[in-house]
């Protein structure tokens, strides 16, 4: 799915194509967003700006914002990702179109667990509906954009691998899981799915990508530190180690 197989974690309203350009040098993808998409996820991002002082991406028009955003890193050797927000399948078969025109990945975000988000139906409360996170996959993987759903662990009354099983099922390529505390859920999932597996959550060093690695996870992502070439170098050193155990290390990033 990508190359070296490091992926940078969209950070709301941060996660941009600047923010993807700066981390391409270790990474194989950038997930940027999340974008809200329709009109309900679009007004709890509003709601959160104003109540408190967050950012979020709110352009006029998301679907040219992305866009322009996945065109802005045509020139450089990372494949792009866009994490989007929404509760309707219509705004997320359009954006997968541009996805597909880019080549980039498209994730349908069922892990952000902002109360004005969760209340407007989106994020985490994706994982406790599965029947309503079924079709937001099925419209994004229509267009023929690989996808990606992002999720976390230790959710009280989610079965997560159910709910991976769901998402293969509706035609996911790959489950993003924000591993919390409970790092071997990566190993439940990977033994339960084909779906191509990127742990999240504390991955900074050898020994914590060797970790999500040893479990059964085809990739690892950086989330707040992937704004740091040291982190994320010695992340990339440890993939690239662990890809090919037996060739001679890299020098030092």
């Amino acid at each position: 799915m990508f190359s070296p197989r490091l992926a940078l974690a969209s950070l709301s309203g941060e996660a941009d194509a600047e923010w993807a350009r700066q981390g391409s040098e270790w990474a194989g993808t950038a997930f940027l967003g999340g974008v809200c998409l329709d009109g309900s996820t679009r007004a709890a991002a509003r709601e959160m700006v104003a109540d408190r002082d967050r950012t979020e991406f709110l352009p006029d028009d998301p679907i040219p914002f992305v866009d322009d955003q996945l065109a802005a890193l045509s020139d450089i050797d990372v494949r792009p990702g866009i994490n989007v927000r929404s509760t309707t399948a219509e705004p997320v078969r359009e954006v997968a179109k541009v996805a597909a025109e880019h080549d980039a990945i498209l994730e349908i975000n069922a892990h952000c667990r902002q109360d004005e988000l969760c209340a407007a139906g989106a994020g985490e409360t994706l994982l406790r509906e599965p029947d309503r996170l079924e079709p937001l996959v099925e419209a994004a993987s229509g267009p023929g954009a690989d996808v990606s759903v992002k999720v976390r662990a230790e959710l009280a009354g989610v079965d997560l691998v159910n709910v991976a099983q769901r998402v293969e099922s509706a035609g996911a390529d790959a489950i993003h899981v924000d591993a919390m505390d409970s790092e071997s859920v990566v190993a439940n999932l990977a033994d339960a799915t084909d779906l191509f597996l990127i742990a999240n959550n504390g991955v900074r060093d050898r020994e914590t990508v060797r970790e999500y690695l040893d479990y059964g996870a085809d990739a690892v992502s950086v989330g707040r530190p992937s704004d740091n070439p040291e982190v994320l170098g010695r992340v990339a050193d440890a993939v690239d180690e662990w890809a090919a155990p037996d060739e001679p290390a890299e020098a030092p990033r």
